[in-house]
């Protein structure tokens, strides 16, 4: 199978991107790839396969490479007397701002690129944390209790403490704190609000079960991963997660029974479908008093959670031949011919 897969972006997860397709670039070594870099500029670079280090990047050694730019269907390397298209189908793995904020899939659906990744109103749903919780309202799902607050309006918290701080927009942990009393809190905000003007504050629950859950639409069936329990001190901050992303080895089923792995796939579904169509993702759920509480869905998740599958690139196989086609409308200048007919012109 033949694939691309588009990397980078300019976002506060930048480097986890790089990671992220650096390990890919081994979970699917079976397959034809290729791969496109997207700098802090905008700007697309075709990267040699041998040179998918991160040194290439630190280095600045991609800007030595092929430069793209995109047209319809493809993304185009221009030459002095011809051009080539890369006419693959795209795995978008920008992570944060760019990828999964809607930018990249608003983009190759402009331009008619086939992709694997969440489309724009999924990337909505999913990027901003604030919206999050509104599709879990509108879908049934339960989540914890939350307050917004901005830089600009401030207001008494009422979730007592502790709590913790979480920019509305952001992955990875980047930014988040537990505040355990009000002295803390200044310094937490000031820490979210250097990420992002909004931040979603909510009830820190010591020791609450975590679990993991990876999934996509094939066939109009959902395929499911298997469910992580995962190791963590107080919460996944930002080390651990960032190791994460690196992983390629297969992580250990959780230890639970078969009526708690039916509901968590339940919440899932009920997540994923009439949204997430076309992509791979992950959802993490709180287990609390025998409630299954959504915490976070993750769009595009590090490494693509190629670790919770069995077989990662079956599975990216299948969704690929199962994608959503954008429809658009056919324009025949039908209405403007009546109206020049009708004036006589």
């Amino acid at each position: 199978m033949k694939l691309t897969i588009l990397f980078g972006g300019a976002s506060f997860e930048h480097e986890i991107s790089i990671v992220s397709a650096i390990t890919l670039k081994e979970k699917l070594s079976s397959f034809d790839l290729s791969f496109i870099f997207c700098d802090q500029d905008h700007r697309f670079y075709l990267i040699e396969q041998s040179k998918m280090k991160a040194t290439t990047f630190s280095k600045g050694l991609h800007k030595k490479m092929p430069q793209l730019t995109i047209s319809n269907d493809a993304f185009v390397q221009k030459g002095l007397f011809s051009s080539i298209e890369h006419k693959n189908t795209i795995l978008n793995l920008i992570h944060g701002a760019d990828g999964e904020d809607g930018t990249v899939a608003a983009l190759l659906d402009f331009y008619s690129i086939k992709f694997i990744g969440p489309r724009v109103n999924a990337c909505v749903f999913s990027h901003d944390k604030r919206y999050t919780k509104w599709l879990c309202e509108a879908k049934n799902i339960r989540t914890l209790r939350y307050e917004i607050l901005t830089s600009s309006v401030h207001k008494d918290i009422s979730i007592p403490y502790p709590i913790i701080i979480k920019p509305a927009t952001l992955g990875s942990s980047i930014g988040v704190s537990i505040v355990r009393e009000e002295s803390e809190l200044d310094y937490a905000l000031d820490t979210a609000f250097e990420y992002d003007s909004s931040v979603l504050v909510e009830p820190f629950i010591e020791g609450v079960k975590e679990y993991n859950l990876a999934g996509f639409m094939a066939d109009d069936k959902m395929h499911f991963s298997i469910i992580e329990e995962p190791q963590k001190d107080e919460f996944l901050d930002f080390e651990k997660k960032y190791m994460d992303f690196s992983r390629s080895e297969q992580v250990l089923k959780a230890d639970i029974d078969g009526e708690l792995t039916h509901r968590l796939r339940t919440n899932f579904e009920r997540a994923y479908r009439g949204l997430f169509e076309g992509s791979l993702i992950r959802c993490d759920f709180f287990v609390i008093d025998g409630e299954v509480y959504l915490n976070e869905i993750n769009p595009i998740p590090g490494s693509m959670a190629n670790y919770l599958f069995e077989d990662f690139a079956t599975s990216i196989e299948m969704l690929s031949n199962s994608l959503p086609h954008a429809k658009r409308a056919k324009v025949n200048y039908e209405y403007i011919h009546s109206i020049s007919s009708a004036k006589g012109k």
